[in-house]
């Protein structure tokens, strides 16, 4: 964290101090958001998404047991493993947003 120059007014260097924390606080929040990700898993973990924080295919797994099913159950399995996979990633991102703002 890089400290403020000193003002000499006493009252003005903390309230800089304390915007210099807070600004190095948000970023390292932001830091852990862009490195996020979420997981989500179908079919007994046959089908698993992983997904980033803006909501980007970061992996995708589908193991060859579950292309025995059909191409409409293999679609459900992927649907719901993502829809899985966004609630974790959003669920993560909030808690960590959260904490920007905590005292």
């Amino acid at each position: 964290m890089m400290t403020p120059p000193r003002t000499g007014d006493p009252e003005l260097d903390r309230a800089l101090a304390e915007m210099a924390a807070s600004t190095a606080r948000l970023e390292e929040v932001s830091r852990l958001l862009r490195e996020t990700t979420g997981r989500g898993e179908s079919l007994g973990g046959q089908v698993a998404v992983e997904l980033t924080a803006t909501g980007s295919l970061a992996g995708l797994h589908i193991d060859p047991r579950a292309l025995r099913l059909g191409s409409q159950a293999l679609i459900e399995a992927i649907t719901e493993a993502f829809r899985q996979a966004e609630e974790d990633v959003a669920g993560r991102s909030h808690d960590l947003a959260r904490t920007a703002f905590e005292p």
